[in-house]
């Protein structure tokens, strides 16, 4: 499926310091809805009124209220994302399109570069510590309403 460049926008967040399973799990949760109603879930993760559920990095992941399964609230990644939706949804202002009657058409997150450091032990020691990040990439496409 080929997206026409007329009714779409999209944007790219690079290197972001985010855990990048909270990333994975969270656009899984986003992708194919409505603008809207992505930015209305994403606020209640952040105020922790609504859960992610997570299907693959779900190890030792308790399940929460209702009907999810075992889920987590990964607020640092609602947060940088919701940045990221108004990032495309400007964009798409931009390019004449409304933002409102959009839907996110792609939304992918995968691992970007790692920084290397180490914490200093006692007696002189130190040991390793990889801190990973994130790229995340959205497009949204704009849809007519189906009747």
């Amino acid at each position: 499926m080929k997206a026409d460049p007329k009714t779409m926008a999209k944007a790219y967040g690079k290197e972001l310091d985010v855990s990048p399973k909270h990333a994975v799990e969270l656009c899984r949760f986003i992708r194919g809805r409505k603008v809207p109603t992505a930015e209305t879930l994403l606020k209640g993760i952040v105020n922790k009124k609504v859960a992610v559920p997570f299907k693959r990095y779900k190890h030792s992941v308790s399940h929460r209220k209702g009907k999810i399964g075992p889920g987590k609230y990964p607020i640092k990644a609602a947060a940088l994302l919701l940045r990221l939706i108004e990032d495309v949804k400007s964009n798409a202002e931009f390019k004449g399109i409304d933002p409102e009657s959009t839907v996110i058409t792609h939304l992918s997150a995968y691992r970007g570069q790692t920084t290397e450091s180490y914490f200093h032990r006692a007696r002189g020691r130190t040991t390793p510590k990889v801190r990973a990040t994130v790229n995340i990439e959205i497009i949204i496409e704009e849809r007519e309403e189906e009747i």
